[in-house]
């Protein structure tokens, strides 16, 4: 079973937001980068949230899409995690590292995939 990487970024979205991360934004930067072709960047008010979140991304894209990231970064810090499927980078943000460091601006004019989930980004967004 072979799954797309936008397929990989959606389940992936869908378990941050059960794990309760706000602000998820998905960028498609398939056109934009050579890097991968999604960024999903979501925010954790917490390190125990934080942990959490990225133990529920794993799990569930490895049951859902039968994928284990390549690597994950940042877990001791927890200020900034980054998890890393290749076509697919996660980015699990405290509040402040999120503005600091400010993905979701640097890569502003790539467009946003909708989510229809309870924690997405309300900014402005463009289907993909």
């Amino acid at each position: 079973m072979s799954v797309t990487p936008l397929e990989l970024a959606r389940v992936a979205a869908a378990a941050a937001d059960e794990k309760k991360a706000t602000d998820i934004c998905l960028i498609d930067i398939s056109n934009t980068s050579d890097i991968c072709d999604y960024f999903l960047i979501a925010s954790a008010a917490n390190r125990r949230l934080a942990d959490a979140i990225v133990d529920e991304i794993e799990e569930r894209v490895r049951l859902n899409c039968n994928e284990k990231p390549f690597s994950i970064e940042g877990r001791e810090e927890l200020a900034w995690t980054l998890i890393d499927y290749g076509s697919v980078v996660v980015h699990i943000f405290q509040p402040e590292a999120r503005e600091y460091y400010r993905l979701d601006k640097l890569w502003g004019d790539a467009p946003r995939v909708k989510l229809d989930l309870e924690g997405a980004d309300a900014g402005t967004s463009h289907e993909s």
